[in-house]
């Protein structure tokens, strides 16, 4: 049996017909570009986050850049952020020219540690004449950007309250967890809307896919949302006159309505993935397998959300992954490593000065994790195929 990562097939087929529909009236509107298909979906993405803006962008990379950029950070300034995330997490953050600070992972989420980042803070950050928090360098800490991993939340209380006190931003990277939801301040809050801002990834694997690139900002602040709106076309407000520097980071029309068309769905592929995920731990335990193998977490889980986890990725650990890996790959069980490498380890990232055995959570999850089929259609047949193959790998 081949069992894929990822399947998009049933999706397709069951949503062909409205989809089709929705694309031929795009090209009968000869309207391509922010018409009112990106007007209409942004209302129904402001509308299911529960936040007052939704601005379309070009990709959840255009998105995290924008915010970036709206806030004024540059030179001179850091961001600190997650060594264990997607690349552009921590690229974006160079690419205003401002400075990532990484600090380590919770072991058991892989999202950033909060502990970790008031110890950083604590231990080598100090207020300036001007009242600036500063690193060691003379870098302004302008933000926090925590990223939700594999669908599942931040601590966002504890990032919140360190974000506070030392009055910095908080930036989400919400591109894997669309939908998934934390119970902030009291109140059951979708991720990406609890910090100053948040990024959305449309991009084509993820629970909320698009036929292409495709991203959203969203937030509460009617002045960032402004700025947001001006940057993504070439920081043009009035047609032609620019008053600041921008970019291309539309988001078009064609990508809008099949999105709109997904998007009532979300929720129900979601339970889907969670219910995949629930047969996969009953197996797993039913097989005596969790002494061998290390199940995702569910810090939330009997909390109250619906949405308390959204399986984006369903990433396992074993300090014997790459075997296994070629294990399962013979038995044609695709799986896939997120990530290889801790952005701290990456060449390009040279110049920051950190080194391997900086950041010991995130170097043992890039040696121990790995990612296994999972999507709303997957069946137990096939989930029985891959516990069966681990279950063969460790006899």
């Amino acid at each position: 049996m081949r069992v894929p990562l990822l399947d998009l097939s049933e999706q397709y087929r069951a949503l062909a017909e409205p989809i089709h529909e929705a694309i031929e009236a795009v090209l009968a509107s000869r309207r391509f570009i922010l018409g009112p298909q990106v007007k209409a979906f942004e209302k129904a993405i402001s509308d299911y986050s529960n936040t007052p803006h939704a601005i379309g962008v070009s990709s959840g990379t255009d998105a995290l850049l924008v915010i970036l950029m709206a806030l004024g950070i540059g030179r001179g300034d850091a961001v600190i952020t997650t060594p264990y995330a997607f690349f552009a997490t921590g690229a974006c953050i160079a690419r205003v020219g401002a400075k990532p600070i990484f600090v380590d992972i919770d072991p058991d989420t892989y999202n950033i540690s909060a502990s970790a980042l008031q110890k950083y803070l604590e231990k080598n950050c100090r207020t300036d004449s001007s009242g600036d928090l500063t690193t060691p360098d003379g870098e302004k800490v302008r933000a926090i950007l925590p990223a939700h991993l594999f669908g599942l939340c931040c601590e966002v209380n504890a990032i919140q309250k360190i974000s506070e006190r030392y009055q910095l931003h908080v930036i989400e990277d919400a591109a894997q967890a669309i939908g998934a939801e934390y119970r902030f301040g009291g109140k059951i809050a979708k991720a990406g809307t609890m910090g100053k801002a948040g990024a959305l990834s449309f991009y084509p694997s993820k629970n909320l896919g698009a036929a292409g690139d495709a991203g959203m900002i969203i937030c509460s602040d009617d002045e960032l949302a402004t700025k947001v709106r001006i940057l993504r076309e070439h920081g043009m407000e009035l047609r032609y006159y620019h008053r600041v520097i921008g970019g291309n980071f539309r988001l078009d029309e064609m990508q809008a309505a099949i999105l709109s068309v997904k998007l009532p769905h979300l929720d129900n592929w979601s339970a889907a993935r969670r219910a995949a995920a629930d047969f996969y731990r009953a197996e797993f335990m039913r097989t005596g397998l969790t002494e061998k193998i290390t199940l995702p977490a569910e810090p939330y889980r009997g909390r109250g959300l619906p949405n308390h986890h959204i399986y984006h990725q369903y990433v396992i650990r074993t300090p014997r992954r790459d075997v296994l890996r070629e294990h399962l790959a013979r038995r044609e069980i695709e799986t896939a490593i997120y990530y290889p490498l801790g952005l701290h380890e990456q060449k390009c990232f040279a110049y920051l000065g950190y080194k391997k055995g900086d950041f010991q959570e995130t170097e043992r999850a890039a040696g121990e994790a790995f990612a296994l089929p999972i999507y709303p259609e997957i069946s137990r047949e096939a989930q029985r195929y891959v516990v069966d193959a681990i279950v063969e790998f460790f006899e």
